[in-house]
């Protein structure tokens, strides 16, 4: 049986969490892979919500937003731009140092603090 909304709104939830906890454990490139999961799950959960049907097993950000219709704001949409580029690297990294070098704990943190307001974005799109 496929994930209803809410199902896809508590992983999504749980990702960002673990995105966290990731940062703390200076895990920098799975708080990048986490960030990305969980706008992942919350953009699938409005797929569900807003065209009735199965999300696809996609990977990738900027076609759930554009197969959705939703027009973030400008900044928001960086952020999701940026997190979509990551995701292949992030996932299956050829050169793991080359990685952890991309991705600082400055750079992170800032990329944590942004995902998370693509996430209170997306919440409340979920909600309407």
């Amino acid at each position: 049986m496929a994930k209803g909304p809410d199902e896809w709104l508590k992983q999504s939830d749980y990702d960002i969490k673990t995105a966290e906890a990731m940062f703390v454990a200076k895990r920098y490139v799975y708080v990048v892979f986490m960030c990305h999961l969980s706008i992942e799950k919350i953009l699938k959960g409005l797929y569900q919500t807003k065209l009735g049907a199965v999300p696809p097993k996609v990977h990738n950000l900027l076609f759930l937003i554009e197969t959705v219709g939703l027009m973030l704001p400008d900044d928001l949409y960086e952020v999701v731009f940026s997190l979509n580029r990551a995701s292949i690297p992030t996932r299956y990294p050829d050169d793991l140092k080359k990685m952890q070098k991309d991705y600082p704990r400055q750079k992170t943190g800032e990329l944590l603090v942004q995902c998370k307001e693509v996430f209170k974005w997306l919440k409340k799109e979920l909600r309407k």
